[in-house]
Formats: C-alpha cells, sequence, structure tokens
C-alpha cells in the first residue's frame, strides 16, 4: 500500500508541474496574439486613447511577469480570477459551461465503453472472418475521417436531407437533456474515432490474451469457452484499453471544442473560443487548469485500473 501511495504521489506531482507548464504556454501564445482585450473592447474603429484608456483601467499596462504572478498567487487561494471584458468571476463562466461539456462527455463515454469493448470482442471472437474483417475495415475508414468532416457529412445527410435531426443546438440553450434529438449528432461525431480506435486495441488485446498458454490450458480442461473470454482474457485486454481511453478523455477535452462550434452547443469549448477571440486572457487560463487537472487526474485513474488488472504493466507505465 504504501508502494501505491507513493507512486500516486509521484504522479500528482508530474501532473502539477505539466499542469503549470501549460498554464505558462497558454500564457505566453496568449501575450503573442495581435491586440489584447482592451482592443476588442475598443471595436470596429478603435481610437489609440480609448485603447490606451482600458489597457489602463484592465491592468494591461503593466508588465506580463506582474500579470501572471498576481494571476498564480490567486490561483493557490482558489481564485481563478476575473473576465477582461464582462468582470465576472471566471468560476462563473465555467459554470455556465460545465453542464453541456459534461453530458456531452458522459454521454459519449458512457457508449463509447461498451461500443467499443464489444466490437473489440466480437472481431476477436471471428478471427479472420467476415465479421473481423468488416469490423476491421469500418474502424479504419471511419477512424481516418476528422471530426469536422464527420460532422458536416453528418448533419447534410441527417438533418439537412432527411430532416431527421437538428442541424444544431441553437434555441435549447443548456438544458440539452430536455431535447435529446439535439444531442444524437454531436455524440455519434464524438464517438466516431474513439470507438474505432477501442475497439482495435481490445481486438488485438484480446486475441493475444485468447492465444496465452494459460487460456489454452483452460479450454483443455474443459472450462467454457464464455468463461475463457470474459473472466480470464478480457481482463488482460482491458488494462492497455484503459489507458487508451484516459487519452481519448483527453482527445474528448479538444474534440468537445469542435463539436460545439460546429453545432453551436452553449458549453465549455464555445468559452474557450469567445475568450480567446476577445483576448479574455483570465478566461482562457482558468480553462486551461481545469482541462489540465482533469487530464491529470484521468490519467491517474486509468493507470489504477491498468495497475489493477495487470499489475507489471501498471509498474511499467
Amino acid at each position: 500500500m504504501s508502494g501505491l501511495r507513493s507512486w500516486c504521489v509521484r504522479r500528482l506531482l508530474t501532473g502539477a508541474v505539466q499542469t503549470a507548464a501549460v498554464v505558462l504556454l497558454v500564457f505566453a501564445l496568449t501575450e503573442a496574439l495581435p491586440g489584447d482585450a482592451a482592443v476588442a473592447l475598443a471595436g470596429d474603429q478603435p481610437d489609440p486613447e480609448r485603447i490606451a484608456a482600458l489597457r489602463a483601467a484592465l491592468h494591461l499596462d503593466r508588465p506580463a511577469h506582474e500579470r501572471l504572478a498576481e494571476w498564480a498567487a490567486g490561483l493557490l487561494h482558489g481564485d481563478l480570477g476575473t473576465s477582461l471584458t464582462s468582470g465576472r468571476p471566471v468560476s462563473g463562466y465555467l459554470a455556465d459551461g460545465f453542464e453541456p461539456t459534461l453530458l456531452l462527455a458522459g454521454l459519449t463515454l458512457v457508449l463509447l465503453v461498451p461500443a467499443g469493448v464489444g466490437l473489440g470482442v466480437l472481431a476477436a471472437r471471428h478471427e479472420g472472418r467476415f465479421a473481423d474483417r468488416l469490423i476491421s475495415s469500418v474502424a479504419l475508414g471511419v477512424y481516418a475521417v476528422p471530426e469536422f468532416a464527420c460532422g458536416v457529412l453528418l448533419v447534410t445527410v441527417f438533418a439537412l436531407r432527411l430532416g431527421w435531426l437538428p442541424p444544431t443546438a441553437v434555441g435549447y440553450g443548456t438544458d440539452l437533456l430536455a431535447h435529446p434529438a439535439a444531442l444524437v449528432l454531436p455524440v455519434l461525431v464524438l464517438l466516431s474515432r474513439p470507438v474505432c480506435s477501442l475497439a482495435r486495441l481490445v481486438r488485438a488485446g484480446m486475441i493475444d490474451a485468447l492465444a496465452a498458454p494459460y487460456a489454452v490450458h483452460a479450454r483443455r480442461y474443459g472450462v467454457p469457452g464464455a468463461r475463457v473470454r470474459y473472466a480470464h482474457a478480457l481482463p488482460h485486454a482491458i488494462a492497455p484499453a484503459a489507458q487508451q481511453l484516459a487519452r481519448t478523455v483527453d482527445w474528448l477535452l479538444c474534440g468537445v471544442i469542435v463539436v460545439e462550434a460546429l453545432f453551436v452547443i452553449p458549453g465549455l469549448g464555445t468559452v474557450l473560443m469567445n475568450a480567446v477571440a476577445e483576448r479574455d486572457l483570465p478566461v482562457v487560463q482558468g480553462l486551461a487548469v481545469v482541462f489540465g487537472v482533469a487530464t491529470v487526474l484521468l490519467n491517474l485513474g486509468a493507470d489504477l485500473v491498468a495497475r489493477r488488472f495487470a499489475p507489471r504493466a501498471g509498474v511499467a507505465a
């Protein structure tokens, strides 16, 4: 137990350093962008005197390292800062966009695990036969399509041509559960690539596990095939799949931004895009911290699952 505790502490410290590096990188990149929040607030025909006054009012005339140090000091006390353009606390922006983003990511994960594992097991059971070739070919083809192109294709077919589903979430607000039809296309876009990669990984793991000596001996001694597959082989295939699932969640944080922009969903991705357009640095930094912490915790959880099902693989990770 002490070894596991020290391993978790090391991973958390590494994650904290990585999160700090992400925040510094975001700050540097935002500073490098042309213009700032004062220019965005000044309008299409800015007056240099007005821009200077806005910079002074927003404290943007101070050196960058002073502004970064002040924000970091507030972060240590749980304060994510205040928006430069609206004066609202950054936590308020996060609260507004959290529910739609969490709903999209949660539904995707709930459907991803059984779909990816089920397709992978099905392909492994029929290795080399029609079902295996069909699943592998479709997975490879779908994985090659970018999310934006997949979303445009689905909207064109199911929304514009057939009229079965709404093309965007405009008019539904943040209460998307009350309008489940508006969630179908966004979730399908988010599922398209991760389910393919997860299925292929589970298929490979299942084939290796079913060919291992312990599985061969189990079948030789009369252990039912279903028990060999699901009680013995599947746990060994899940260990690398759990780590792939964590990487998929990392990808979801980026994929949600694209999907929310495409389907006009008012989530964290939309908040981030608006903040970048307005050069609202505190909001961008706040989202970077949230995404960084989520990534660290998800990867830690995935590594713990890997250690549980395959301790040697978990230690190596």
